[in-house]
């Protein structure tokens, strides 16, 4: 199969040699766009680009964009899709004035969503799922990382993980599985910590390697979840079985979650709403991405954004991902995390692009498949609505400017 788009006002996110193994520091603040191009796929990869001048006549099949955009499909690398219900009522306490830590301490939040999810099918589960697998391809998203962690029993969690694997094998986008076991302690095991970190260990984790249901480990280390040793015993019993570890910190504190995880070479550290100078300098010259969900402290109405602009200062590269769940960000909407990004914590929409592509693409080690317009990439794509700049997105905050989106190189319209 092969299409050819034609007339694109500006071909964003080019890479013309080596992919990129990320973008970091001042360099997220440039973009490389082509004007006036066209861009060639073929058998499901990105074949050629170039400018207009250049474009091939023998295409079989052509696309005219005129006076549009074509950018790389967003990589969203932080999700929590499998959930059973939302929670308007929590959503009604905080605007009352509780907080997100007392709503979970009186057995809301997480603890709500796993009650929820243990009472639905797989069925159930899967189709619900589905549709929000839909919504956010709407949106551009071409590859997805999809966490458990709504289970919190050997039964559910394994659930969870299952629905995942069909969704893998049924859907067009690129999905990525997290175990996330880890993500709140169960009433039933209030008084006994160990007991709950122990099944994990012992039980869970030996289950899903065996059945290959998940490419990552993860652990909420928070005053309100699980402590630092909680969190380097998990990943490290995941790592023996072949999981990186990808841990939610700092969301609330800082208390150690960042300079763990790099010890034991996670992949990524997701929020960092909170974070000091020796955490920054424990990222710098790391292998652990950065990862930032603004939506989560907007949803929330939490004061503290991360300090992407200190970071970046700092040399770090940056991710941008939704962390779409019932509880603290029921979106899936990326454009929309790039507008929080822009005006929240002060990226450049360069910066914010080159999060949410090429870096969120390291984030789900698919650096080398998506993430950018390279030849011999996955042809992930999605053409905007005619718009004069890039900054149009962020500006746009509430927006859909994504008129196309072609997954595998499979234009569908």
């Amino acid at each position: 199969m092969q299409l050819l788009l034609k007339n694109i006002h500006h071909l964003v996110q080019i890479e013309e040699n080596k992919p990129a193994k990320w973008i970091a520091g001042k360099d997220m603040a440039t973009l490389s766009i082509i004007e006036n191009a066209y861009l060639l796929l073929e058998d499901g990869l990105i074949a050629d680009f170039g400018k207009m001048e250049n474009c091939p006549t023998d295409a079989r099949e052509v696309l005219d964009v005129c006076g549009k955009m074509v950018f790389p499909c967003w990589c969203d690398s932080h999700t929590h899709l499998v959930f059973a219900a939302t929670r308007e009522q929590e959503f009604r306490d905080r605007i009352q004035g509780l907080t997100y830590q007392e709503i979970a301490e009186r057995g809301g939040g997480i603890l709500n969503s796993a009650r929820r999810l243990q009472e639905s099918s797989e069925e159930e589960l899967l189709q619900s799922t589905w549709e929000r697998l839909q919504e956010i391809k709407s949106f551009g998203t071409g590859a997805v990382e999809i966490k458990s962690g709504y289970g919190l029993t050997f039964e559910s969690e394994l659930k969870i993980l299952r629905v995942v694997q069909k969704l893998k094998k049924t859907s067009d986008l690129t999905i990525k599985a997290t175990f996330l076991g880890a993500h709140a302690i169960p009433l039933k095991y209030k008084d006994n910590r160990k007991g709950y970190v122990d099944l994990v260990v012992e039980k869970m984790l030996p289950t899903i390697a065996e059945e290959d249901l998940a490419d990552y480990i993860d652990v909420f280390c928070e005053k309100v979840a699980f402590t630092v040793a909680e969190t380097e015993r998990i990943m490290e019993a995941g790592a023996k079985l072949g999981l990186r570890a990808k841990i939610h910190t700092n969301q609330f504190n800082s208390m150690g979650g960042i300079e763990a995880s790099v010890a034991h070479n996670a992949l990524s550290v997701d929020h960092l709403e909170v974070l000091n100078d020796a955490e920054i300098a424990a990222l710098q010259n790391s292998k652990t991405m950065p990862t930032l969900l603004p939506s989560a402290p907007f949803f929330i109405n939490d004061e503290h954004y991360p300090p992407a602009r200190k970071m970046l200062q700092a040399g770090l590269p940056l991710a941008l991902a939704t962390d779409y769940n019932p509880g603290s960000t029921p979106s899936g909407n990326m454009p929309f995390v790039l507008s929080l990004a822009c005006i929240k914590m002060r990226m450049l929409p360069e910066e914010a692009i080159n999060a949410a592509t090429i870096n969120g693409a390291y984030a789900m080690e698919l650096q080398k498949e998506l993430g950018s317009i390279c030849r011999g990439k996955k042809a992930n794509i999605f053409i905007t609505k005619p718009i004069d700049s890039i900054s149009r997105i962020p500006y746009s905050f509430g927006s859909n400017l994504v008129e196309e989106v072609i997954i595998g190189g499979k234009n569908k319209s």
